[in-house]
């Protein structure tokens, strides 16, 4: 077991990195919104596949300043958020919850302004839009028959738009997700499928599918951690039972399926090839909502294992083979992410969401 006294030195240090090169990457290239980096480069001409990643770089400046109190920060939070403003309206992505959430929700906490509460209660209203009645499913950006394990890790700002304007119908769609997700997506193992397509005319499960896995069967290992993340936050809208026994389902399966030391390959089924990369950021990802869960959970033996696997992943995270921090010239903060390993995007790099 790890000692958090033991731990603590090393996140601070990994911290101090994370604000260093933010504050670089926000000097060398002034009003670009990075996504993944090319030998370690964020700029550069490498395909986006779909525009969902604005919300990460004044997410990281707003909780820099939080914690650092450094005025800086917020400038550059502030300056980096205002551009964000007309997506509240964009029907484009499923993603509004990573563009706001990550952005005007930290802003709207510090400063309890209502215009930007406004925007939030906006953008949860247009992402509801993606509601498909007889599936009762949220689509993705792919198509109206696609459903994402993603989108989990969206629904907190559906769930937040329902909770501020008291919207009962908003409330039921989003819940409404949740279930379908849990159904279709969640397998009994507590993995996860990418991708679940519905007939449109009937509302009816027809098969998995994958575009970043091994095969549409497989546990791509980012998905899990979406799912395990995205459940917990809707049990902290909702407290439903249902939430919660999901998430919990999804951690075991990632802490059986992960190696000891918490970094996780692309996909849990890969023997050989590609796939078997290592994925820092859905350990980055699995961290965070383990610690959610630690708190959440009822029994005291999942608390402690929770707690305890998460801090085995932010130790591995926090060193030499992961944090960039003695990588001369690497942008990034973590290494060894993976953004899309089949279309060849942002394999072995830095990206924003790690």
């Amino acid at each position: 077991m790890i000692s958090v006294a033991t731990l603590i030195p090393r996140l601070q240090n990994a911290l101090e990195f994370a604000a260093h090169q933010v504050r670089q990457t926000v000097e060398r290239y002034p009003d670009f919104y990075p996504m993944y980096t090319r030998e370690g480069k964020w700029k550069h001409q490498g395909e986006a596949w779909t525009h969902w990643c604005d919300g990460f770089l004044p997410g990281m400046l707003w909780l820099l300043h939080m914690r650092t109190g450094d005025p800086w920060f917020r400038q550059e939070a502030e300056r980096c958020s205002r551009p964000l403003e007309p997506r509240q309206h964009d029907r484009d992505v499923h993603d509004l919850g990573f563009v706001f959430m990550s952005s005007y929700h930290h802003w709207y906490r510090l400063t309890r302004d209502a215009t930007l509460r406004d925007v939030l209660i906006q953008a949860g209203k247009t992402m509801g839009l993606r509601f498909q009645g007889k599936g009762k499913y949220l689509s993705s950006f792919i198509g109206p028959d696609s459903c994402f394990i993603d989108i989990m890790m969206n629904v907190g700002i559906i769930f937040y738009a329902a909770r501020e304007t008291q919207d009962a119908a908003l409330s039921r769609l989003v819940m409404d997700h949740c279930l379908t997700t849990r159904r279709y997506l969640v397998r009994g193992d507590g993995s996860t499928a990418h991708e679940g397509i519905f007939d449109l005319n009937t509302g009816e499960f027809l098969h998995e599918s994958t575009h970043q896995g091994l095969r549409s069967d497989s546990a791509w290992a980012r998905g899990l951690t979406w799912s395990l993340y995205g459940f917990g936050t809707a049990y902290r809208y909702t407290r439903d039972r249902r939430l919660l026994e999901t998430a919990e389902l999804n951690a075991d399966f990632y802490i059986d399926a992960t190696p000891p030391h918490g970094v996780p390959p692309n996909d849990d089924d890969a023997r050989s090839g590609p796939h078997q990369k290592p994925e820092s950021s859905a350990a980055a990802i699995a961290a965070s909502g383990l610690l959610d869960l630690a708190s959440f959970t009822p029994s005291r033996a999942k608390s402690r294992l929770y707690r305890d696997t998460a801090f085995q992943i932010l130790e591995t995270l926090t060193g030499d083979e992961f944090l960039a921090q003695n990588t001369p010239g690497w942008e990034g903060i973590l290494k060894r992410g993976i953004y899309h390993i089949n279309k060849g995007l942002g394999v072995d790099e830095s990206v924003m969401w790690g």
